[in-house]
């Protein structure tokens, strides 16, 4: 076979097995593959952290979003299915291996300090103060105190709780979903004795994940959607809406009035929650074979577990505004390095949008005039940070 011919063919082949994305409303910045499946992510400072299945844990830089790299990796005895991270410390939930504390003061070189075992399958994990708090999925909703990182030891336990999928904690509140009761809120004022405060019932959600932003939570339950609830005093739980169903939903996020669903087959969704009672759909990314299953927001960035795709990066639509037209057409060619903007500046990125909180990247920055508020002139400057 000719090399032209062999070239033309490997070159078919690869258009043949590449993803094709629908994609709607919400950019891909970049992505790092990872040797597991990618089933959740936190992000601390300038590091993703990955719960990579029977991968353990993946260790990502992300101080260049479109070109996230893995630097270290510790590989858990089990199967690394949730991840929360606090200070030097990350904290996967490892399912039949229970809770695995792991240093990342190096993140090149992570290392186990700790372990604590649960009595079934570890499914998440949330960490704030001295406590981690996971959901057992078979067990209950338990506490751990993590004081000393390295003699990790269960302090608390709520056993009326069925499956346990999902955890997060806010405060002295912990909001965590099970596949028969829905929402359940948890005082944890008293680690040792977390109690039942609140709660709402979501009748035949087989599967649910929780987020809370401000005074608002958010569930997505597979089979009906995404739900949104009033949050009274921390606990009350008012029900005010609901938008679409997914097969599964193993994960969702929240900030900025966008509530970011990880629908497994159904990829990355986003909804408006800027009106809580009535969401909407406002963008979406779906890549053919990849399986969004973990999410989180942070700095402008939607990151996605997504499955054996590994971790993916997204612009965060709380950041951007739409301008009704492009903003460049004036600006000045020479470009300026600098590392914040000016309080009165005004960014848009190279496609015109209005940028409200800029990340590193080249934009056209527009400063009010001090006569009679007339716009000035666009300068291209490069922010570095």
């Amino acid at each position: 076979m000719s090399t032209r011919l062999l070239a033309c063919c490997l070159g078919l082949l690869l258009i043949a097995v590449a993803p094709v994305q629908a994609s709607s409303g919400i950019q891909l910045v970049g992505g790092c593959n990872t040797p597991g499946e990618a089933f959740s992510v936190a992000v601390s400072g300038n590091y993703a952290y990955v719960a990579d299945g029977y991968a353990g844990l993946r260790v990502i830089s992300i101080v260049d979003p479109a070109h996230p790299v893995e630097v270290g990796s510790f590989d858990t005895p089990g199967f690394a299915r949730g991840v929360a991270v606090n200070g030097n410390y990350a904290y996967v939930a490892d399912r039949d291996s229970g809770l695995c504390v792991i240093s990342v003061v190096d993140p090149a070189h992570p290392s186990e300090v700790g372990h604590c075992n649960t009595p079934r399958d570890a499914f998440d994990v949330a960490a704030s103060g001295n406590y981690a708090y996971v959901a057992d999925y078979d067990s209950a909703f338990r506490v751990i105190s993590i004081a000393d990182p390295a003699h990790p030891v269960e302090v608390g336990i709520c056993s009326n709780c069925l499956p346990a999928s999902s955890v997060t904690v806010v405060g002295s509140y912990a909001y965590m979903a099970d596949g028969i009761d829905g929402v359940r809120v948890f005082s944890v004022a008293d680690p040792a004795n977390p109690v039942t405060v609140g709660g709402y019932n979501l009748i035949g959600a087989s599967f649910l994940s929780v987020a809370v932003d401000g005074d608002h939570a958010y569930a997505a339950a597979s089979d009906s959607g995404v739900h949104t609830f009033s949050l009274t005093d921390s606990f009350h739980m008012t029900h005010l809406g609901r938008y679409g169903s997914y097969k599964w939903a193993w994960g969702i996020a929240a900030s900025h009035g966008y509530a970011y669903v990880a629908a497994d087959e159904d990829g990355l969704r986003a909804l408006s929650v800027a009106d809580p009672a009535h969401p909407t759909e406002a963008a979406i990314y779906d890549a053919p074979n990849w399986w969004a299953n973990g999410v989180t927001v942070n700095g402008g960035y939607v990151y996605v577990a997504y499955g054996s795709a590994g971790l993916q990066i997204f612009q965060s639509l709380g950041g951007i505004e739409e301008s009704p037209k492009p903003q460049a057409s004036s600006c000045r060619l020479a470009s300026t390095v600098i590392r914040t903007l000016p309080a009165a500046a005004v960014a848009f990125d190279a496609m015109g949008r209005r940028v409200s909180n800029p990340r590193s990247g080249i934009y056209f920055v527009r400063e009010r005039s001090a006569v009679g508020g007339e716009p000035s002139a666009l300068a291209k400057v490069i922010v570095s940070r």
